[in-house]
């Protein structure tokens, strides 16, 4: 599943030079790992309390504007549904595609602002544009 996530992802991207976010990475970060790899694609990943120096101390809720800036995509993976509607927030501030990869069978918790679920091979997420 996790393959097939990022494989979304490197399809939106193609070969385009892009700036990406993961906000609330944690301990899991395979993903930004994987995509880090790619030339064309800058990588930030934040959390509130990062495990080690490559994770970038950032809080959605009172977001550091600066840090986003040239992001096209945010991606976060299980965000607690109090959290989601900042997620949505700073990608509407900054213009950004939005990905959220909820817990299984998790409603989402973004307000007023409808997701599109998106099922991509074995992956199941939703996305704003």
């Amino acid at each position: 599943m996790w393959d097939d996530f990022t494989s979304y992802i490197l399809n939106e991207v193609k070969d385009r030079k892009v700036k990406i976010a993961e906000v609330g990475v944690g301990k899991f970060d395979k993903i930004a790992n994987t995509l880090a790899l790619k030339e064309n694609i800058t990588i930030i990943k934040t959390d509130i309390n990062p495990n080690d120096e490559s994770i970038v101390k950032d809080d959605i809720v009172n977001p550091d504007l600066k840090l986003y800036d040239g992001v096209s995509i945010i991606y976060s993976i299980r965000p607690p549904s109090e959290l989601q509607p900042y997620l949505v927030k700073l990608a509407n501030m900054i213009n950004s595609q939005l990905i959220i990869k909820p817990l299984t069978n998790e409603d989402l918790n973004t307000g007023n602002v409808k997701m599109k679920l998106k099922n991509f091979k074995k992956a199941s997420f939703y996305i704003l544009r």
